[in-house]
C-alpha cells in the first residue's frame, strides 16, 4: 500500500482524467480499510459489505462536488463510512425500539370521530397539493421522488443528473416550503388529535 499522501496525489491526478482508474484505485486501496471502520460500528460483514458499497457508490456519484484537490482520501473515504455505519446503526436501534412497543389499543372509534377524521384527511391532501404547488418545478420534483417514491437522495441525483448536493438543497427548500404552507393544518391536526 501507498503512503496517504502518494496515493492522494495519484488520485487526485486520476480523478478527471481516468475516471474508471480512479475508482478502481480507491476500491483497490481503501475496501480493507473502511471494512475496519465499519466493522467496529457494525459487526455485521454482510451489512459492512452493503455499507462499504454504498459509500464508494455515493463517493463514485459525488466525485463533481469533491473538494480539488482532496487533501487526504483516507480521511474523507474514513469519515464517509464512519458517518455511514453510525446511520446503519441508529437505523437498527430505533428498529429494535419500534419492534419492541407494546401494540397500540384496538378500540373501534366511534361513526362521529370517523367522519371528523376523514374530513380532515379530505382537507389535509387538499392542503399538500396546494403547498406542492407552491414549489418550483425542480424542488417538486426532488420532493416527489424522495417522499412518494421513497428514493435516496443518491438515486434522486441519479435519476435527474444532478448532484447529490443540489438533491439535498432542493430538499431543504421544499421542506421550508411546505412546512410554512402546512402550519396551520398541522397545528389543526395536532388539535385534533387532542
Amino acid at each position: 500500500m501507498q503512503t496517504d499522501v502518494a496515493l492522494t496525489a495519484r488520485l487526485n491526478a486520476l480523478r478527471f482524467g481516468d475516471e474508471a482508474g480512479w475508482m478502481e484505485l480507491l476500491f483497490r486501496e481503501y475496501y480493507e480499510v473502511l471494512g475496519q471502520v465499519i466493522y467496529r460500528v457494525v459487526p455485521d460483514r454482510a451489512a459492512v459489505e452493503d455499507l462499504l458499497q454504498d459509500v464508494l457508490l455515493r463517493v463514485w456519484q459525488g466525485r463533481a462536488d469533491l473538494p480539488v484537490p482532496v487533501l487526504s482520501y483516507r480521511a474523507y473515504l474514513g469519515q464517509a463510512a464512519h458517518h455511514a455505519a453510525l446511520r446503519h446503526h441508529e437505523r437498527g436501534r430505533r428498529q429494535v425500539a419500534w419492534d419492541a412497543a407494546p401494540p397500540a389499543a384496538t378500540a373501534r372509534p366511534s361513526a362521529p370521530d370517523l367522519a371528523l377524521a376523514d374530513l380532515h384527511h379530505q382537507e389535509t391532501q387538499t392542503a399538500v397539493a396546494l403547498a406542492l404547488n407552491q414549489l418550483p418545478t425542480e424542488c417538486r420534483r426532488v420532493f416527489e421522488l424522495s417522499r412518494f417514491q421513497e428514493l435516496s437522495y443518491a438515486e434522486i441525483a441519479g435519476q435527474l443528473n444532478i448532484s447529490v448536493k443540489t438533491v439535498e438543497g432542493q430538499m431543504g427548500k421544499a421542506l421550508r416550503v411546505m412546512r410554512k404552507q402546512l402550519a396551520g393544518t398541522l397545528r389543526d391536526l395536532y388539535l385534533l388529535v387532542l
